[in-house]
């Protein structure tokens, strides 16, 4: 039987299944709208910047790093454009297999593998790290040829710093290299995270360290209109970048130059000080090291090389090195002495070479003694006998009081960072530097010593200069500088650096009128005469010997006889000239015996070179190297006739 259909039945439900359908869709639309609305009109501004984002790329300019220059505007750190092959790890194939097959088309010595392999392991793998810079025009043309089989590796055009001096002066210049990841998290916090976007190198000692926002300079930013791939179409807007001023040092690099050159292959430091403004014209440390090995990252073997060495060419011995001052802390004892009631100028002692203390003989430099001996003579012929007596009348937190206001055992506050304390001796530092109890006692046996600058006195070449700068300049308190002046990029206005203006210690000036005369004395009729006879000038000084090695009550010493590195340090202070003084130096010799023989020389050519403009012959640069000149010898250059630049 043929079964009727219903059609009313079927026409129901048809009309349900579309209306069903049109709610589906009805909501789909709705949904599509207010989907629409919430793109067009919510998230309009956020949608519209990624667009243009995707449009658009935001390019970091880095600025040209500011110069340095000398006193006289001799550039002591510049910069220069090279073209660099950069490797993006996590853009290129494997990385062995990349570099072996760029070597076939440019040169990559083992150097430059094991610098790129410490930058690896010092960066992160989108970074963009170079594998060889300073390529040659063909080098760049090889390359670009053959690009296409090197996905990730690239050719820029980098700004080098460079040092066209070398090792001279470095210490005090500096250098700059790469930004570790503890100086990123210190930008990434600071106001300066923007201005460091595509900087990847960072002042790391000296001046470039401490005037590193000076010398920076502000970065500038391109947006630049690119295509599907993200390569550049056009420029679209830019703000330049702002190189960094240029900072001009107190520095005579001249003179920099010669102290370095008498200095030789001997270790030590030297600071040259005007004692009216602390303005540092000299700041040495040798040995020197040269900071362009810096600038791309210096690799293994020349850090092992510098870092290993004993000569420790990578110690700024002017700033941290510390030494016992030895008899250049004499003329500071004798003021305390003046300043206490201790002694009067003309009260006297007798020496008969030794002093005995607690069954303990402490024997005096000249064999017999110095016989009667009054202040002037003690500091003339640098008598033993006298300081040890009267460290001993003094004591040695008394000594520590009269001290520290010229700066012993405190920071300078110079203006590069790095600076030792240095260690001036009292109960106190005792009590708290030790444990144990019958360590932290202080015995009187061990004043004796601090009298003639040994024992526990530990002091920078830096502090004893500044100190010494403080007894010849009235009791002048001066901070020492090496910056002079800021050279605005833009205007090319100079603007002094800013220090603070000198203070008056109290100290009473007759009292100091009388040390600076003995100390000219020593310089006239007493131990650095020789050096200084002849000299169209007046100066003063002190001549220091302070022992590495301690030496036993029946032993006498023998440097021949020691190894070298455990003779006696050669010390000097000095100034002139004395009506008026406009140079201060101290300096240290290491291991090389008597200040008179070793240092004093120096001293007298340094002196020559600021007051008269002379420089020394060749052979009297030589003589003084080995300790083999007093007065100078040859005939002396003017300053202004001497080859400049050196050459190597």
């Amino acid at each position: 039987m043929t079964e009727l259909r219903n059609i009313e039945a079927e026409l129901a439900r048809f009309r349900r299944r579309v209306l069903v359908a049109s709610l589906v869709v009805l909501v789909a639309f709705g949904l599509l709208v207010a989907r629409l609305m919430f793109l067009q009109i919510v998230r309009h501004d956020d949608l519209a910047e990624q667009a243009e984002s995707n449009r658009t790329a935001i390019v970091p300019t880095v600025p040209n790093r500011g110069l340095i220059e000398d006193r006289n505007g001799i550039i002591l750190a510049n910069n220069y454009s090279a073209y660099t092959l950069e490797i993006t790890p996590s853009k290129a194939g494997p990385l062995e297999q990349t570099i072996a097959a760029l070597a076939q088309v440019v040169d990559i010595t083992p150097r430059d593998r094991k610098r790129f392999k410490k930058l690896l392991e010092e960066s992160k793998s989108f970074e963009s790290l170079p594998i060889r810079t300073r390529l040659s025009d063909e080098e760049v043309a090889r390359f670009a040829a053959q690009r296409y089989r090197f996905p990730g590796v690239e050719i820029k055009a980098r700004l080098f710093r460079n040092y066209p001096f070398g090792e001279l002066a470095s210490h005090a210049i500096g250098y700059i290299g790469r930004i570790n990841q503890a100086e990123k998290d210190r930008i990434d916090d600071s106001d300066d995270e923007a201005n460091y976007r595509g900087t990847d190198y960072i002042g790391k000692l000296g001046i470039e360290q401490s005037y590193e926002r000076q010398l920076h300079g502000t970065t500038g930013v391109e947006e630049m209109e690119t295509s599907a791939a993200g390569r550049a179409v056009r420029r679209l807007a830019s703000i330049p970048a702002t190189p960094g001023d240029t900072v001009k040092l107190s520095i005579d690099i001249r003179l920099q130059k010669l102290v370095e050159d008498m200095y030789g292959d001997r270790r030590g430091a030297l600071v040259a000080l005007d004692p009216r403004t602390g303005e540092v014209l000299a700041f040495v440390s040798k040995p020197t090291f040269d900071p362009n090995m810096f600038v791309d990252g210096i690799d293994s073997d020349n850090w092992q090389a510098l870092n290993e060495s004993l000569d420790k060419p990578l110690l700024n011995r002017a700033l941290r090195g510390t030494y016992p001052p030895g008899s250049t802390y004499k003329p500071f004892m004798a003021l305390a002495a003046l300043e206490t009631g201790k002694r009067t100028p003309q009260q006297s002692i007798f020496d008969p070479g030794y002093f005995m203390f607690g069954g303990h003989k402490f024997r005096d430099d000249k064999e017999g003694g110095h016989g009667t001996v009054n202040m002037y003579k003690s500091i003339v012929e640098s008598c033993d006998t006298y300081y040890y007596m009267l460290a001993n009348d003094l004591g040695v937190d008394t000594i520590h009081d009269h001290m520290k206001p010229f700066g012993f055992g405190e920071l300078t506050g110079i203006d590069i960072q790095g600076e030792l304390r240095g260690l001036l001796p009292s109960t106190e530092w005792k009590r708290t530097a030790y444990r144990r109890a019958d360590q932290q006692k202080w015995y009187a046996g061990e004043t004796i010593s601090l009298g003639i600058g040994q024992g526990y006195n530990h002091f920078t070449v830096l502090q004893l200069a500044r100190a010494t700068a403080m007894l010849v300049n009235n009791g002048m308190k001066i901070k020492p500088h090496l910056a002079k002046e800021v050279i605005d990029a833009v205007t090319h206005k100079a603007e002094p650096v800013v220090h603070e203006a000198p203070e008056r210690i109290d100290v009473r000036p007759e009292n100091l009128a009388v040390i600076k005369n003995a100390m000219v004395g020593v310089n006239l009729q007493g131990t650095s005469a020789a050096s200084f006879r002849g000299a169209p000038y007046t100066s003063g000084g002190k001549t220091g010997t302070a022992q590495v090695l301690e030496i036993k009550q029946n032993e006498k010493y023998h440097a021949s006889k020691i190894a070298e590195r455990l003779r006696d340090n050669a010390l000097f202070t000095a100034f002139a000239p004395a009506e008026d003084p406009k140079i201060v130096i101290a300096m240290v010799v290491e291991n090389a015996g008597f200040g008179a023989q070793a240092a004093a020389p120096m001293a007298r050519r340094i002196f020559d070179y600021w007051l008269l403009g002379q420089y020394p012959s060749e052979e009297d640069i030589a003589a003084v190297q080995k300790a083999q000149a007093t007065t100078p010898i040859g005939k002396p250059r003017r300053v202004q006739d001497v080859p400049w630049p050196p050459q190597p």
